[in-house]
């Protein structure tokens, strides 16, 4: 046969196939119709691992073919049987009451000293906030935790050293709202005791993240590095003690905070090295305009579950533009998956998906519909 041949022989069983699809999927309503009248649940982990098994082994030598095919089919099912069902009651009437903005943002936890990067996206989100600088990032949480904080702004992730590992595991924990984000270009520079020449510097204090940002600089002038809790504090540090022979990585504001002379700038490994800050709060708030959401959730041990959650993300047009998975305390070798993507719980498809996730995953929060400021 010719390619063109074969192609129409497609296109006739695709003719067949869609209106079984159709049909399919018109089973879906009267089924949630059914489960309505009767009080069952939408998921029915049992008959679904039935129906995969026995289509994978009807399938042959296309078993898994046939077992992600069938998959996709119930993943769509389900959530219709979800939108019909009106599946995430209370997560549905928490995003109604929620506020357009925090009442009180007058004290806002951050890492590190004046001057830090932190202290940078406080000012770029809050101006008018007083900054409450701690030396870790699990103290901001629990300034946030006992009140002593109205929101705390942490970074979560940099465009050339990765995922702040220490905040996604405090985010999970703690289950707070994300309630606002921006994004900052980020310039480190060598800063040293005013007389210090180049050649002169041995030690380089910041903290893990700059160092990881600025590693071929780093490495160029032979550079030993010791980690601190925040660039500026490292400034500060460096311009109290005077050590011989040592220097900060540190914003140039830290560096002019502390009276310390900028010997080299932009010595991160990218030109376009950006770290992304998150506002968490108690109480959950959505702004006008609200444009990324963030959730979290766990997955039972079955062969294709993250696929089949990722592909609803698809089938409804959202972008995803985070996965990050971190351990869950306690489990062996189990996970909570924390996801950001585009998108505004106003949207009935976007809400419609969000509820359905929420009554059918283990461990699920809903952690915010903010305004991300690029």
């Amino acid at each position: 046969m010719t390619l063109e041949e074969v192609r129409r022989e497609i296109d006739a069983i695709d003719s067949q196939l869609l209106p079984l699809f159709l049909k399919r999927m018109d089973c879906a309503g009267q089924v949630a119709e059914i489960k309505r009248e009767q009080n069952l649940p939408v998921l029915n982990s049992a008959r679904e691992q039935e129906i995969l098994d026995s289509m994978a082994q009807r399938a042959d030598r296309y078993a898994g073919e046939a077992r992600m095919l069938y998959a996709t089919l119930m993943d769509m099912s389900r959530a219709i049987q979800h939108n019909l069902l009106g599946s995430g009651r209370e997560l549905r009437e928490l995003m109604e009451n929620a506020e357009p903005a925090p009442v009180k943002t007058d004290r806002i936890a951050c890492l590190g000293v004046n001057g830090s990067f932190s202290h940078e996206a406080v000012k770029g989100l809050y101006p008018q906030a007083e900054p409450l600088f701690f030396d870790n990032f699990a103290a901001i949480f629990d300034a946030v935790a006992g009140g002593e904080a109205d929101l705390g702004v942490l970074p979560v992730e940099n465009s050339s050293a990765g995922s702040v590992s220490e905040v996604y595991d405090l985010i999970l924990k703690y289950r707070f709202y994300i309630v606002a984000a921006e994004t900052l270009q980020i310039h480190n520079c060598l800063a040293v005791p005013e007389g210090t020449q180049m050649e002169d510097v041995r030690t380089a204090y910041s903290h893990p993240q700059p160092i990881a940002q600025c590693s071929n600089f780093i490495a160029e002038h032979h550079l030993q590095t010791v980690p601190c809790s925040a660039t500026a504090a490292a400034a500060q540090k460096v311009a109290q003690e005077r050590q011989p022979g040592t220097a900060a990585i540190c914003s140039e504001p830290a560096a002019q905070e502390y009276g310390l002379q900028i010997l080299a700038k932009d010595i991160q490994n990218s030109s376009n090295n950006c770290t992304r800050f998150i506002a968490i709060s108690r109480r959950m708030f959505i702004p006008q305009g609200a444009n990324k959401i963030s959730l979290c959730f766990s997955l039972p041990h079955r062969t294709g579950t993250l696929h089949g959650v990722l592909a609803r993300f698809a089938a409804a047009g959202l972008n995803l533009t985070k996965i990050e998975s971190r351990p869950i305390a306690g489990k062996t070798f189990e996970y909570d998956f924390y996801l950001d993507f585009t998108g505004n719980v106003l949207e009935p498809h976007t809400l419609d998906l969000i509820a359905a996730l929420s009554d059918e995953l283990p461990r699920f929060s809903f952690l915010g519909n903010y305004l991300e400021q690029e």
